[in-house]
Formats: structure tokens, C-alpha cells, sequence
């Protein structure tokens, strides 16, 4: 049986490093783990292909070939699967489709052939077998969640590694906190399931006999939600192996109580890690409240976030405003946090009501709720009817967000960062790790942005100051400026 693993295209969003990309010369900047996951579920006897639309054109050919198209898809991607869905159909080729797009809303997808909800690891085993005997039903839903320990290491062999400007992996599935906004407990649960050492150093090791020597992104949604299994198990196996296996630096995500942890932070930087993106939110507290980030509450996230760069973590910062507690100083208050934390990297959205969390069904009962969601959280919309005192929200946002990532602010925050963090890793991201690659990023950065940029003034003097104060964080300066680039033209693009 020939089987298509198609995954579709992102737009241009803040996390896609669609003007980032080309600094390094590759052309996706994560690969698709999910359908490489599935890919390794399926009989070996089975044919497999994939292709990311990230990378690489869905061919007539590629069609003709499959007996079935497995789709995999988060709701950023949903312009790309409808585009994909329809070739399918044209085709004549049946379709397969799950991930998160299709699990929260198997209602809007009624006309596809077949729907696998839930975790691969409890669907396949029954797909499979129906497909081999001729006999598949329209919908397979898991019951509970997957044993990750059960879960095999990716297909990397169907992938071009070389094409992507980072590899990642899943070490963990499951959040222990529950706040209102997001799906991630809905889809995955609260009882943080992990992998065992020995699953994750195999992954690695296979993706390093494969030549792989550069950023690792952990893709947990909270990286510590077990935090004991963690600290003993696998912070420590990684340590051991870097030492025989140089070159990969790791990044991941995290809840801000990661900081009242120093021992884990020291760990976590010996094993390897130098970046960690934390859902700040905010730092209103009526804010906080009221989408239950109870974990924030209490705290100084400035302290927090500086006591993470001390450690050796980029802070990376998810921020969002909309909220109904929120006020017109609500927006200012967040841009001059994330100026004082010096977060260079800071995806601010506005609230958006994502389908199965509490917030939905709280907006759907008040009446609240408008048609649908881009699932793109930097594109100044929503999809929430907001109150009377916050209806001008959106023209702030829209102002902030330029005023964010225009070039003088932009390069403040990467200097009051480089102050801050304590460079402990190869701290540059993707291929500029490589020397090589390095060189060729600094020479397209100088032209791009310190030629004909508009930054080009605020570029040279960021540099200049990072060979006399900084010089060993040169290439992170570099990557911060690269990456940028990429966020100002997002928001520009989305904002316009």
C-alpha cells in the first residue's frame, strides 16, 4: 500500500521565519514530527513518501501514486488543507486526517473520508489494520492517552534534514495547569506523560549519525510539567551524551516557575539547553485571574525572567491582551515589560477563543463568539466580540505592535538581553552554530540589514557595541537582529 504523508503550508506567520530563512538558506524551520511520528506506526511492508508543502510542491505524480494521503495540520494551516483536500478529491485519492486542526472541529470536516482523533499511538493500530482488510470506517477516536514509552522514534529517514533550520523532537505530552485560553489539556490531558531517557537519546543519536549538529527544539508544551522524571532521568543522560555527541543545542518550552528552580535551570544548561519560551501572558494579576494562569500569580516575572538569562536561557515570551479585565494601560504595561525584560523574541496576540477550551464554550454561552478563527495569533484579529471598554483594543495593538518591532526598540531589547544572559551553550539558533554557515548569515545580514535596510543605522551600532562588551555573543546579536527582520515584516504584512 502507497501511502502520501502530505502536511500543508504555513502562511507567513511570526513562528513560520519565512524572512529568517533565507538568511540560512532553508526552507522550513521545523519539520513534521506528528506525521513522521505516524509514519513510523505504519507496517514497514507499507510504501511511505512524505511531503511538506513547506519544502517542497504536492506533484500530480505524488498522487497518482498514493493509494491513500494521510493530512496532519494545526488551524494555521487550514487555507493550505483546503487546498490540499480539494487536489485529494480531484484526484481521486482517499484522505486520512488528524492532528490538532481536526480533532477540536471534526464537525466542519464531515466530507472527508476518514478522521483519526486523538493520539496517534491508540488510532493506528486499528486503522491499519482496517485498511489492510478492506474495511475502514469513517472515524477512529482514541480513548484516553497514549503510554509515550509505546511511542516509536520518528521516520527520519523520509526526510530531507537539510532542508529544515532546526530538528525537533517530543519528550513529554500533557500540561498540570489548566488555563482558560488553551487547548493543550483538552487535546493532550493533564498528567504530563513523558518518554524515557533512553527514547530521546535514540532519537538524537539517530538524528546525529544522520549529520545532524545544530538546534534541537523539544516541543513539549511544558517541558517541567514532570518535573522529578525530569531532573533525574533525563537532564542527566543528556549530559553524558553531549559529552560524545557535540555540537546540538536544545530549546523548548516552559511555565515561569521554572526560575524558583536553579538547580533544574543549571541542569538544563549543562544538558544543553539555551533557550525556553514561557507563556507570560501578562502582568496585569485581574488579567492573569481571570484566564486562571494561576501559575503566574504572586510573582515578579521581570525577576523570574532575569533570573533565567543568568542561568543561560533565552527567555522567549508569548504574550496576549483582549482580555475583558484589560484597560488602555493594559497594552502599554505588557511592551514595556517585555522592553525592561529585554525578550527579544515576543509573540504578542490578541485573545483568541480556540475551539474545545473553556474560554470558547464561556464566550459561545454569552453570546460572544464570531463565525471563526484564523488560528493565527499575530494577525490583529479575533474571533471574541469584545466588550464596549475594549472595542479600540485592536487599533492599539496594531500601533504597539509596530512600535515593538520597529528597529530602535527592537535593537534596545537585544542589548538589555546580551546584558543580562549569561552565554553558556552555542547559544545561535539553526545553522548559524556552524562556522561556515555563520559567516555567509553575517554577510547577508550586513547587506540586507546594514545596507539597504532601514535598520541599517541601529544593525552596525548593535554590533559595535556587541564586539565591546559582548564579544562572544556576536553571532547571537546577529541571529537577534535576523530574526527581527522576520518579526517586523510579519506584523507589518498582517497589520497593514
Amino acid at each position: 500500500m502507497n501511502i502520501l504523508l502530505t502536511y500543508p503550508e504555513f502562511p507567513d506567520t511570526f513562528w513560520s521565519f519565512k524572512h529568517a530563512l533565507p538568511f540560512v538558506r532553508k526552507r522550513s524551520a521545523l519539520p513534521p514530527l506528528g506525521l513522521l511520528t505516524v509514519a513510523a506506526l505504519l507496517p514497514r511492508s507499507w510504501e511511505r513518501r512524505l511531503v511538506d508543502l513547506n519544502v517542497q510542491p504536492l506533484t500530480d505524480e505524488d498522487l497518482e501514486w498514493a493509494d491513500y494521503v494521510f493530512v496532519s495540520a494545526m488551524a494555521v494551516q487550514q487555507r493550505s488543507v483546503a487546498e490540499v483536500l480539494t487536489r485529494c478529491r480531484a484526484a481521486g485519492v482517499p484522505v486520512v486526517a488528524g492532528g490538532p486542526l481536526f480533532t477540536a472541529e471534526p464537525e466542519r470536516f464531515r466530507n472527508l473520508d476518514h478522521l483519526v482523533l486523538g493520539e496517534a499511538e491508540l488510532t493506528l493500530p486499528a486503522l491499519v489494520d482496517d485498511l489492510e482488510h478492506g474495511r475502514p470506517q469513517r472515524v477512529y477516536r482514541a480513548e484516553g492517552f497514549a503510554d509515550m514509552t509505546t511511542s516509536p522514534p520518528p521516520a527520519w529517514e523520509l526526510l530531507d534534514i537539510h532542508a529544515y533550520a532546526s530538528m525537533s523532537i517530543q519528550y513529554s505530552r500533557g500540561c498540570p495547569y489548566d488555563c482558560e485560553f488553551c487547548d493543550v489539556t483538552r487535546l493532550l490531558g493533564h498528567r504530563p506523560r513523558v518518554k524515557n531517557a533512553k527514547q530521546i537519546l535514540g532519537e538524537l543519536t539517530a538524528l546525529y549519525q544522520r549529520g545532524w549538529r545544530r538546534g534541537v527544539f523539544f516541543v513539549d508544551d511544558n517541558l517541567i510539567g514532570n518535573r522529578r522524571r525530569l531532573r533525574e532521568d533525563l537532564l542527566p543522560a543528556l549530559g553524558e551524551w553531549r559529552k560524545i555527541h557535540p555540537g546540538m543545542v536544545f530549546n523548548t518550552e516552559a511555565s515561569i516557575n521554572l526560575a524558583d528552580e536553579p538547580e533544574m535551570m543549571e541542569a538544563m544548561v549543562e544538558a544543553g539547553f539555551s533557550m525556553v519560551f514561557v507563556g507570560i501572558e501578562t502582568p496585569d494579576p485581574a488579567a492573569l485571574a481571570e484566564c486562571n494562569k494561576n501559575q503566574n500569580l504572586r510573582r515578579d516575572m521581570l525577576s523570574d525572567v532575569r533570573r533565567m538569562q543568568r542561568s543561560g536561557l533565552q527567555v522567549q515570551g508569548g504574550f496576549i491582551v483582549g482580555f475583558d479585565s484589560d484597560t488602555p494601560e493594559s497594552l502599554p504595561r505588557v511592551v514595556e515589560f517585555i522592553q525592561a525584560a529585554g525578550i527579544v523574541t515576543a509573540m504578542v496576540g490578541l485573545l483568541q477563543a480556540l475551539p474545545g477550551t473553556k474560554l470558547h464554550a464561556r464566550m459561545e454561552k454569552a453570546a460572544r463568539l464570531l463565525p471563526s478563527s484564523s488560528g493565527d495569533n499575530v494577525d490583529g484579529g479575533t474571533n471574541i466580540v469584545p466588550l464596549a471598554r475594549t472595542r479600540g483594543l485592536a487599533e492599539g495593538y496594531k500601533s504597539a505592535m509596530r512600535w515593538l518591532y520597529s528597529p530602535k526598540p527592537h535593537y534596545q531589547r537585544i542589548r538589555v538581553f546580551l546584558r543580562e544572559y549569561a552565554q553558556r551553550n552555542p547559544a545561535a539558533l539553526g545553522n548559524l552554530s556552524e562556522p561556515g554557515a555563520a559567516i555567509m548569515a553575517f554577510a547577508r545580514s550586513a547587506f540586507h540589514l546594514g545596507v539597504v535596510g532601514r535598520e541599517r543605522f541601529e544593525y552596525w551600532k548593535l554590533l559595535a557595541w556587541t564586539l565591546t562588551h559582548r564579544p562572544r555573543a556576536f553571532g547571537l546579536a546577529i541571529t537577534c537582529a535576523i530574526y527581527g527582520h522576520h518579526f517586523r515584516r510579519t506584523y507589518e504584512s498582517h497589520l497593514a
